[in-house]
This record gives structure tokens, sequence and C-alpha cells, in this order.
């Protein structure tokens, strides 16, 4: 018995991997972290075994906290799904380098061209510059605005950042907290810092980062991350103890007027409180008419397992997944904007978010900077926990997040 079968079964054994049932002819596999997915892609699968009546997908879902190492420990052994949810930038690059995802092109994939050049330089890995994913949708960050709050509180949504600042006074004046975000969860912080720092940075300073010309110790960096002090009169009482289910909370339930996300949770928290009168706005000005850059990042692909033995079959359910079709009803079943061209959103809001995706700059740490460690995206997170809770200024977090990723990003090195 080999060491990677004895592996396997000491995974399996300890429930990290099932012991899957015998795969019959025309089976295939689908493998993902989201449970809470399984509803939509089923109808999904359901619409690709009726153009293809001899392949039926079997939906298995792991934990997302174990979903990597299962995954892993499961291909390395030559097994896993046939077709497996993959993530973006550096989440692919750990397995499209080992050789466990297969190579796409419009050889085997054509769909591919039905998808723009920046979603799949999200599933590419950068040494050899193939795609090895399919990608499923963009994310776009922003603020959530509870229009009822405001209007029975008889005020006006902020357009800028100042505004926000006396928008939220009055909204305290009504007990009222106007923003619903706490730090207690780090991955937040990081989504936080993109949303209010994005229109005080803009294009230019990621241009500037890419081509060595400054790094996050820069003034406008550090200015930006300055703002959000500004902000802790408006967050919740005890904010550094306010995680991400309760931030969410105190939003739906019209405690909080204003929650900072993502449009991932468009469909979350209609689930909750379908009754909820929201909108979604690109984040704040930083002057009166100044641009509202929205932070966009793409979120996943959908990868073939390079040992499976269901190859042919896998090949078809992902080039099933890059049809108009599949996107437009992957939009309408999962609230999330799917990057094939010429999707039909029948959501408004959706279709909102589309529309402002065409003021953004790149979210940054999540695009650029989580292909090796530390990841700017822990390095951010972290130090914007101690920020608030007072431990550090915006200048040390410029500093620290530049030092630990001048640990392989060459142009930080020459500063």
């Amino acid at each position: 018995m080999s060491i990677r079968t004895r592996l396997l079964q000491a995974a399996a054994i300890a429930g990290l991997i099932p012991l899957a049932a015998p795969a019959f002819a025309g089976d295939i596999t689908f493998w993902t972290w989201r449970q809470e997915d399984r509803a939509a892609y089923t109808e999904l699968f359901n619409d690709f075994t009726k153009l293809n009546p001899d392949i039926h997908v079997k939906f298995e879902s792991f934990a997302a906290e174990n979903y990597n190492t299962i995954a892993s420990t499961a291909l390395a052994a030559g097994r896993g799904g046939d077709v497996l949810q993959a993530r973006a930038y550096g989440g692919l690059e750990v397995f499209a380098k080992t050789g466990y995802y297969l190579p796409l092109d419009t050889t085997n994939v054509p769909e591919l061209a039905n998808l723009p050049a920046e979603a799949l330089a999200a599933e590419t890995l950068r040494a050899d510059g193939r795609v090895y994913a399919l990608p499923y949708a963009s994310q776009t960050l922003g603020l959530f605005i509870n229009k009822d709050v405001f209007a029975k509180a008889g005020l006006t949504p902020p357009e800028t950042f100042d505004e926000l600042l006396t928008v939220g006074k009055a909204l305290k004046e009504k007990g009222i907290t106007p923003i619903a975000n706490g730090t207690a969860t780090a991955w937040m912080d990081e989504v936080f810092a993109g949303i209010f720092t994005a229109p005080f940075l803009g294009p230019d300073f990621v241009a500037d980062i890419l081509a060595g010309r400054a790094t996050f110790a820069d003034p406008r960096y550090v200015a930006a991350l300055g703002k959000l002090l500004e902000l802790k009169d408006l967050m919740p009482q005890g904010y550094t103890g306010i995680d991400y289910p309760t931030g969410q909370q105190l939003f739906l339930s019209g405690r909080a007027a204003i929650f900072a996300g993502g449009s991932f949770e468009i469909a979350n928290f209609r689930k909750q409180n379908p009754k909820i009168n929201m909108d979604f706005v690109a984040p704040l000005a930083a002057t009166k008419g100044g641009a509202r850059y929205v932070a966009k990042f793409f979120d996943g692909g959908y990868a073939v397992n390079a040992k499976s033995p269901n190859q042919a079959d896998a090949l078809k359910l992902v080039r099933f997944m890059g049809t108009k079709a599949y996107g437009d009803k992957f939009a309408a079943l999962l609230g999330n904007i799917s990057p094939i061209k010429g999707v039909t959103l029948e959501d408004p809001l959706l279709s909102k978010v589309a529309t402002l995706n065409a003021v953004s700059i790149p979210y940054i740490m999540a695009v650029y900077f989580r292909f090796d460690t530390p990841t700017g995206s822990e390095l951010l997170s972290g130090g914007v926990q101690k920020m608030f809770a007072g431990n550090i200024t915006p200048a040390q977090i410029g500093a620290d997040v530049t030092a630990g990723i001048s640990r392989y990003y060459e142009p930080f090195q020459k500063k």
C-alpha cells in the first residue's frame, strides 16, 4: 500500500475525507465548501442533465474551514471531486502549482472566451500564465443602507465622508447606531478598510503600488487609514467586541442604519429578513462630487480534477457553467454577479452593483497580495484591529504591512 493511500485512509477514518461510494458510469461529483448553495446547484445541475441525459452530478459539500485540507489531501491521493469549487488568486495557486487542477484553455473549454480578461486573471497561475478554473462570480465592496431607518429618522443617506460624520451624529441623537460594523472579526476589518479608504486612494495609488513607485507607508495610504478612526463614534458601543454576525443583525433588525460589506451579502440579507428595504451604494466620496470607487474582486472558479477518471464529463459540466444560460440562472438563484459576458441581471439591486463596477479599483490585498505569506490581508486586518483597540497608529500599520510584504515583493525591497 502506498504512503499516499495510507494517508488518505487515515484522513478518511479521522473524518476529514468521506469514503465515497463507488461512482457509476455517467456520475460525476462536484465538491464545494458552500452547503448553503445546495438547492441552487441542484437546480442548475438538473438543467445540465437535461442537456446531457447520461451524466448526473452529485453535490458534495464540506466545512469551509476544512475544505482546503480535505481537497488537497484527496487530490494528492489521486481522488477528490471531478469538478471542484476553487478559490481565486493565491487560493488557486496552492492547488494549480501542484498539478491538482487541469489547465483550461479555449481548446478544452471554448466558453472561456465568454469571460473578461480580469476574471480569467483571478484563476490564472502566475508561473505559467495558464487558466486553471472557470470564474463564477465577481464581488463588490460598498455600503448597505437601511432605507426605512433613514426615512423614519427624516435623514438622507450621505454621499461624502464628511456628510457621514454629520448624518451619523444626527442618527445617534435619535438612538440609532449609524454603522453596524464592529472589529472583532479580522477578515471583515480588511473589508471595512477597503470600503472606506478606496475613494481616498483611487486607481493612481494602486498603479503606484504595482509599479513600485509607492509602498503602504505612503502618506496617502496612512492618511486614508487615519480616516477610519474618525468613524469610531459612529460604530456600536463596545465595537471591538462586535463580530461579523452581530453587526449583520444590528443592521437587519433596524438598530443600525449602515453596514459596510460586499455584494455577497445581498442574498443572505434577504434570506434573513425578506422585508428589509435596503440599498447598496458605492463608498462615500472623499470630497463633494468626487469619484466613489467601489473595490472589486473575483470570488472563485470551477476547476477540473487533473486525475479525474471522468474528465470528459467533468469538462462538459464546466463548459455548461461557462454559458450565458448558466450565468443568468446562477445570478438569479444565488444573488451573485456572474462575470460571463451578456448575462442578464433581473434583480434591480444586482444590476445596480454591476453599474457601480464601472467606477472601481481592485480589492488590492486580495487581488495582488494573497499569494505569499504573510499575506497583505493578514497584515492589514490584524493592523486595523490593533489600531481600533488603540495599540498602534495608522503609520505603524503602513510600515508593518510594507515590511511584511517586502519579504517577497521585490518592488518594496528597493525602497
